[in-house]
């Protein structure tokens, strides 16, 4: 991972140069709570400013970025940044939480998060990555294979959401994926079972034979549509 990352840092450096204002891992990686295979590392590069040319001089870093398994970095521009927090407060509230400056300015230190939206954002988040799994499952109910590998792939997002909204009713809400539907199950009443037996494919404590995702499924959409309900009964 730190091998990528210095790696990353130093292609941005010598593309971007004195253009390029800040690097910063934020996500399970900055959090300790990073697995192999499994786990993104998640990247913020702030620009000067961003036009056709920084597109394109980014094209060969985010490719070969991407080859390793990473979501390709944010991208902002400084004043960008600043102005855009009431529109992505989930993402700016994650950063600002847990992030490690891997270059240049702490850029978000200090940084006013307008949470005008927020409620909303984390119910529709929550709303429409539930229907996105609704319609992917549908495609794969009968083969275990492939539903196994879609509630894997989708825990990271739904534990994030969970995060969220433990925030908005006013818990603590740890990064920590196990230590997160702890608090989930403890706090709220939500039985998150089904979604730690997931967990423990992703964190290798067992094979993935050993997971029967439909006797899994419908519990772990119970449980999402739990948190959904918590989420919107608070105060519009």
């Amino acid at each position: 991972m730190e091998r990528e990352l210095n790696q990353l840092v130093e292609k941005l450096k010598r593309t971007y140069g004195d253009r390029l204002v800040s690097v910063v891992l934020y996500g399970s990686a900055a959090a300790g709570d990073y697995h192999g295979r499994f786990s993104d590392l998640n990247v913020l590069c702030v620009l000067r400013h961003i036009g056709p040319s920084e597109l394109a001089d980014s094209a060969p870093i985010f490719r070969w970025w991407r080859e390793r398994g990473n979501p390709a970095p944010l991208l902002l521009e400084l004043e960008e940044l600043r102005r855009s927090t009431d529109c992505f407060p989930i993402e700016f509230h994650d950063i600002a939480e847990q992030r490690r400056v891997l270059y240049g300015e702490d850029v978000i230190a200090g940084l006013e998060i307008d949470d005008s939206f927020y409620r909303a954002q984390v119910e529709h988040e929550l709303r429409a990555k539930l229907l996105r799994l609704r319609q992917k499952a549908a495609g794969v109910m009968k083969d275990k294979d492939l539903l196994r590998t879609l509630l894997v792939d989708a825990l990271p997002t739904f534990c994030t959401l969970f995060r969220h909204a433990l925030r908005l009713l006013g818990h603590e809400a740890p990064f920590v994926k196990r230590l997160l539907l702890e608090r989930v199950r403890q706090t709220l009443g939500v039985d998150t079972s089904p979604l730690e037996r997931v967990l423990d494919v992703r964190e290798g404590k067992i094979k993935p034979r050993q997971l029967d995702p439909g006797a899994l499924f419908e519990g772990y959409m119970a449980a999402i549509q739990a948190v959904i309900a918590r989420v919107d009964g608070l105060p519009k």
